[in-house]
């Protein structure tokens, strides 16, 4: 049996037991499942939050229609697919919203990072994926999945890239080498 014939079986198996009220096994299917639907958010253009917002509608939207899945196998296909059209929905979207000025808002003292902290953060963050958009397309999907994951699954991995799931750590390997390089680079220009 491929290796994507026994992930679809886990999540069938994951998505049973949640269907008969397993909240751990529900739980595990979240853990698993999140990063690959944040990466699919991501990769269509959406924002942190925004791909955030995506993604917990699709986990929503799983909950709404659980014992209407008519195949468990397909699990990820079809959370993949929720996710994608839910960001297509909302990058589409012509809606603005407008930000409400509460005066009592303004009362309220600021405990957030100072102005020079944020700038701080903002200027590593803006570095880091400056560097990470100079690596190819397949290191880019991999690190997106891969960073937002305690442990990543390499089953997951592997049907989410298309990729031998033996080749996995070695392709990581060389592409967090080549962000280390891109981000010394980058650290050595402004020295």
């Amino acid at each position: 049996m491929p290796d994507t014939s026994l992930h679809h079986a886990r999540m069938a198996d994951l998505l049973q037991a949640a269907r008969n009220g397993d909240q751990a096994r529900l739980a595990d299917l979240v853990d698993e499942l999140t990063p690959l639907l944040w990466q699919v958010a991501r990769a269509q253009g959406l924002d942190r939050d925004t791909s955030s917002d995506v993604v917990q509608t699709a986990w929503l939207k799983l909950l709404g229609a659980i014992g209407e899945i008519r195949s468990p196998m397909a699990l990820t296909s079809w959370l993949v697919t929720v996710t994608r059209r839910e960001a297509w929905r909302v990058r589409n979207a012509t809606r603005m919203e407008v930000p409400a000025k509460d005066v009592l808002f303004a009362e309220l003292p600021d405990l957030g990072p100072t102005p020079e902290e944020r700038r701080v953060k903002v200027e590593g963050i803006r570095q880091l994926w400056t560097a990470v958009s100079t690596l190819s397309d397949r290191c880019q999907q991999l690190l997106r999945i891969i960073a937002f994951t305690r442990r990543p699954d390499y089953d997951t991995v592997s049907a989410a890239l298309g990729m031998p799931k033996g080749s996995i750590g070695p392709t990581r390997g060389r592409c967090l080498a080549k962000l280390r390089d891109a981000l010394s680079a980058d650290f050595a220009e402004e020295s």
